[in-house]
């Protein structure tokens, strides 16, 4: 059992509350648009990092962190990038390879919507956990925690962190 912290789009913002409701999990996933270093290595301080870059992250982000991670953890194939569209619209560069081998589990930022949607055409869970940091239109900032178990996903949690203003 795993229990997972996930954020995106954090735009360079750092907000003690990541440490707070990241310290109990088991790993930390940054799904794009860091911003800095800093944030990065902030939050690795915390617990391991999986990040991916996105499409603000400079050359120093993209030197540390691939476009796209997947990988197999606690039974569940997972695949995280940072433009990745949602179920029913995924983005033209994910396509070809989420129709011919679907993960179980489809991580994305970049719209700064919080979305959480079972796909059941693909038989995947997509989560995008929304905007952490204080730059895009979102009015809430958000983050999510939840548990990988055995290939099932539990105990899912969406976290409100503040408005952004």
């Amino acid at each position: 059992m795993v229990r997972i912290g996930l954020l995106s789009d954090t735009h360079m913002w750092w907000d003690d509350k990541y440490e707070y409701y990241f310290r109990e999990c088991d790993e930390i996933w940054h799904a794009g648009d860091i911003g800095s270093v800093e944030v990065a290595d902030r939050l690795a301080a915390i617990k391991p990092l999986r990040a991916v870059y996105g499409n603000i992250d400079g050359q120093q982000i993209r030197r540390m962190f691939p476009k796209d991670q997947r990988f197999t953890l606690e039974g569940a194939d997972v695949w995280i990038t940072h433009i990745g569209g949602y179920p029913g619209k995924y983005a033209p560069e994910v396509k070809p390879e989420i129709f011919q081998n679907p993960p179980k589990l489809f991580v994305c930022g970049h719209s700064h919507i919080l979305k959480v949607k079972f796909d059941p055409k693909l038989n995947l869970l997509h989560i995008n956990p929304g905007a952490a940091g204080k730059y895009g239109f979102h009015v809430q900032r958000t983050l999510v925690r939840f548990t990988i178990d055995n290939g099932e996903f539990k105990d899912l949690e969406v976290i409100e962190l503040g408005r952004q203003g």
